[in-house]
């Protein structure tokens, strides 16, 4: 696998970004991971990078977004934090991967028995974790179908307040920077939000989510 240069960024279209990170968690679904040289990928990527995405994911350990897409070194931009929640740093950051550093598309990923969504769930409160569960609790409000046991012991009031809580964050990104909202209105980055099941390793996109020049939702 070749490691991306800038000329082999310019050419990948948001589209494309999409169906790259698409076929890459198939490959790692299927265990057919592609072979790479990794310390080569290093030596080449000394002198300059090119990521051709950015991923907001949680630390969860068993999310690692190079794994389970099947990307190498030089290739995402990797953000990670507990609840892939948002802040003005982490958006800061995806400024910089997409403005200046040339990436094509943006991915809010979340995932399955989130324990960042479980604690906001049960409103846990413990020290500076309390601040950060404070940016899903609006995702916790917004799921009105579970009507009983709104704790984490329910297993579908989890999943649908984690997948609440993708897409706030996907429409918060819009809304709170302007140059990365401007990117996607013109075609030159795209961006979409989805959820990784960690038992399968499957990744899912949400559809309603994904803003490209071939796939925009109406504004």
């Amino acid at each position: 696998m070749k490691t991306l240069t800038k000329e082999m960024q310019l050419q990948i279209s948001p589209d494309q970004a999409l169906t790259l990170l698409s076929e890459g968690n198939k490959r790692f679904v299927n265990n057919l991971k592609i072979n790479r040289n990794l310390l080569q990928q290093a030596n080449e990527t000394s002198d300059g990078q090119h990521p051709f995405a950015v991923i907001l994911s949680c630390i969860d350990s068993r999310t690692s977004a190079e794994l389970i897409f099947d990307q190498g070194l030089g290739d995402i931009f990797s953000v990670r934090i507990a609840g892939n929640i948002l802040n003005e740093d982490i958006l800061g950051s995806m400024e910089f991967a997409c403005k200046v550093a040339g990436a094509k598309f943006i991915m809010v990923l979340g995932h399955s028995k989130c324990g960042a969504v479980k604690g906001a769930c049960d409103h846990v409160e413990l020290g500076n974790l309390t601040a950060l569960l404070s940016k899903i609790r609006p995702a916790v409000d917004d799921e009105l179908t579970e009507k009983d046991n709104r704790t984490s012991g329910n297993d579908s009031f989890v999943e649908k307040v984690s997948a609440i809580n993708v897409k706030r964050t996907v429409q918060a990104i819009m809304e709170r920077s302007t140059i990365l909202n401007n990117m996607i209105s013109a075609g030159l980055i795209g961006i979409a939000g989805g959820t990784h099941d960690i038992s399968t390793g499957e990744v899912t996109i949400f559809s309603d989510t994904i803003r490209t020049p071939h796939h925009s939702l109406p504004v």
